[in-house]
């Protein structure tokens, strides 16, 4: 008769005091350096915070690299650095490889969505303005429940990871650090809008890659405890002895031949087509950027991406896993030595943290403990931001106050800011009250938010998408998702239950059958009578300063740029998209340009096409299916070489997130040192 394995408790390596620091006062020395450098833009340059236009879509000037460097930023959650840890220490090396292809392709193929925002609806501040514009009030509410819906899921995740590993790290209290952790953030959100969290995006970027490099030095070269890719290796061979994984080719951690990796990879595909899709932050992101470079924008942002969870988690996941029975006179205990980390701490996600602890001590529980609260903060901001569009945008100024001015624009997404900020704590709170944890929410976001994907993602690019055809695939996904979620588990697992609806199977039949009913449901029903629009009702929507314009001038608004200085300058005339002038008299050579710029935005989404497809045959195809199908277990030679090219992806990832938004800022950046450093000569 087996007995059940006993399990340990992870030992904090750090007093309360540090987590309360680190969660507190780094928050707010954030929120402090944001009130300087808005203050410096207010003054020195031309955009204010102020404006609704700027606070919520950075008056549509922010550039590629910068976009690039947020796209990074706000989609490396704690689940990116925990969740691809834990499936490292779990599968294998196949865990932070699939990981990464089930973040990076979506953000490619986004880039496609992107370029036909800018096309077909740029004066639009949110995805559901687009939707309200084109298929009315019923099916704006439908879609509002989505959007919000995705970011509850999304502000679980963040928070239930970031306090576990805070908790574990330092034993400061769960609850309170899931209270704490957004305070500093709305801070500085609500200093510097939009903008702001691009700026903080920057620099939470610039320490993410150092924080990788650093273990990426310590565990592959200087820590006692493994000290070389030679090392890592064996250690990785002796525990697949000791801990074979059920599903891999001989049971050894150093194969793509994992059939639990393969399904994670599915799932993680599914699940970051919803999250990113039903987002309202990565729609901000693509209305904020110029309109030529957006895609651009995306598609390096994807690329850059990718190194994050490959790197990291293929050194501080696989460390974890090699370092499990650590017990070294020179080196810190593994955490939870001689037990494995138990079911409930892998959930968690505290397979990075082991490692940190073991490779570096209260270094390293440090370093960890800082880049999950920048990944937290960083994909916070965005989220904070998002919903505060989303409530004032497409509640408060639709049904309540149609003519709102600006300054009420920003005055209540302040204070929506600040209520949101508060109800992230009593939300993760509540999940945490009923042990739902950052992996349950992980595989479960797929299954919820899938159906939502393809109607959303038609709205501003298929002009023959109808009202009939984007409620049934929406609610028809959604019904057959939860049945496929239902029996799955059931025939899978026995029962259902919380906790088996989160397992990767019930996911993966949930996910999958809710995105392929809902895609079949909204194209076939539109084909039945399809519509023929031609979205010039999404393009007539107008920024807000223009519609105050037109109320005060009394002639109709159609559609022009946010940049308020534009409308003298030809400068700024031809920086903007698809620019309709408050006249009605329309200038040919304007017209002209217009058309211009149609054509170039259609010749963008083309070539977004065919990079995105082309990305994701070498990621999804070309790579992994041939070791996979091969059942090739890898040699030391060919480890040291794949290990090697993380590496190398993280450095050109690194480099260019830090280096290239300096470089095209160049010239703004010294505009603003100049005018203070005159204004403290005077």
């Amino acid at each position: 008769m087996s007995s059940e394995p006993s399990y340990s408790e992870f030992k904090p390596l750090l007093a309360q005091s540090v987590g309360y620091g680190v969660v507190v006062g780094v928050g707010f020395f954030f929120a402090g350096v944001m009130f300087i450098l808005t203050t410096l833009q207010r003054k020195f340059f031309k955009f204010s915070p102020a404006s609704s236009e700027e606070f919520t879509s950075a008056s549509r000037s922010v550039k590629p690299g910068l976009i690039c460097c947020g796209i990074v930023s706000a989609w490396t959650w704690s689940a990116t650095l925990l969740q691809s840890s834990t499936v490292a220490y779990t599968f294998g090396v196949s865990g932070p490889w699939w990981y990464g292809v089930g973040g990076t392709i979506q953000v490619a193929m986004f880039g496609m969505v992107a370029s036909k925002v800018k096309q077909n609806a740029n004066g639009a501040h949110t995805f559901l303005e687009i939707v309200k514009t084109r298929f009315g009030t019923s099916a704006h509410i439908l879609f509002t429940f989505y959007g919000f819906l995705c970011i509850l899921l999304v502000c679980g995740s963040l928070l239930l990871g970031g306090s576990a590993t805070v908790n574990a790290l330092t034993g400061m209290n769960t609850i309170a650090a899931c209270f704490l952790l957004p305070i500093g953030i709305a801070v500085y959100v609500i200093f510097g809008g939009l903008r702001a969290t691009f700026i903080c995006d920057w620099s939470h970027t610039i320490i993410l890659f150092i924080i990788i490099y650093i273990f990426t030095f310590r565990a592959y070269g200087t820590s006692p405890a493994i000290g070389s890719v030679s090392r890592l290796y064996d250690l990785l061979e002796q525990a697949s002895i000791v801990t074979p994984v059920v599903g891999n080719q001989g049971g050894s951690y150093l194969t793509m031949k994992s059939d639990q990796g393969l399904v994670f990879g599915a799932i993680v595909i599914l699940s970051g087509f919803s999250g990113l899709f039903c987002d309202q932050g990565y729609w901000q992101r693509a209305i904020a950027s110029h309109p030529e470079s957006t895609t651009k924008a995306y598609m390096l942002g994807g690329i850059s991406w990718f190194a994050v969870p490959w790197a990291f988690a293929s050194c501080l996941g696989l460390s974890a896993r090699a370092l499990l029975t650590n017990a070294s006179p020179v080196t810190p205990d593994f955490p939870t030595y001689p037990s494995p980390l138990s079911p409930s701490q892998i959930s968690a996600g505290l397979a990075a943290p082991a490692a940190a602890a073991v490779l570096m001590g209260k270094g390293g529980a440090i370093t960890v403990l800082l880049v999950v609260f920048m990944a937290v903060t960083s994909a916070a901001s965005a989220e904070l931001i998002g919903v505060s569009s989303l409530f004032s945008y497409d509640i408060y100024r639709t049904y309540f106050r149609p003519n709102a001015t600006g300054d009420e624009i920003v005055r209540v997404s302040h204070y929506f800011i600040c209520f949101w900020a508060v109800w992230m704590g009593c939300w993760a709170t509540i999940l945490n009250a009923v042990h739902i944890d950052l992996g349950w929410l992980f595989y479960v976001q797929g299954s919820i938010l899938s159906p939502a994907v393809i109607p959303i993602g038609l709205t501003v690019s298929w002009s023959k998408l109808t009202k009939a055809g984007v409620f049934c695939g929406a609610i028809g996904g959604a019904f057959f998702g939860i049945l496929a979620w239902m029996i799955g588990c059931w025939k899978i697992y026995g029962q259902i239950n919380i906790s088996n609806l989160a397992q990767p199977y019930s996911a993966l039949c949930s996910a999958l059958a809710g995105l392929f009913f809902s895609g079949i449901f909204t194209v076939g029903v539109s084909l039945l009578n399809p519509a023929d629009y031609d979205f010039s009702g999404t393009r007539a929507i107008a920024t807000l300063e223009d519609t105050i314009r037109s109320d005060i001038s009394g002639v109709d608004t159609a559609y022009r740029a946010s940049d308020t200085e534009s409308q003298n300058e030809k400068r700024d005339e031809k920086d903007s998209s698809l620019k309709q002038p408050v006249s009605n008299i329309m200038d040919v050579g304007l017209e002209n340009d217009d058309e211009k710029r149609l054509r170039s935005l259609k010749m963008v989404f083309r070539k977004a096409l065919i990079y995105s497809s082309i990305l994701t045959l070498i990621v999804v195809i070309l790579v992994p299916l041939p070791l996979f199908f091969s059942h090739y277990i890898f040699s030391k030679k060919f480890y040291t070489f794949w290990t090697a090219c993380s590496i190398i992806c993280a450095f050109a990832s690194g480099s260019f997130c830090i280096v290239f938004p300096l470089w095209e800022s160049r010239n703004e950046i010294g505009t603003i040192l100049g005018s203070a450093y005159r204004s403290i000569r005077k």
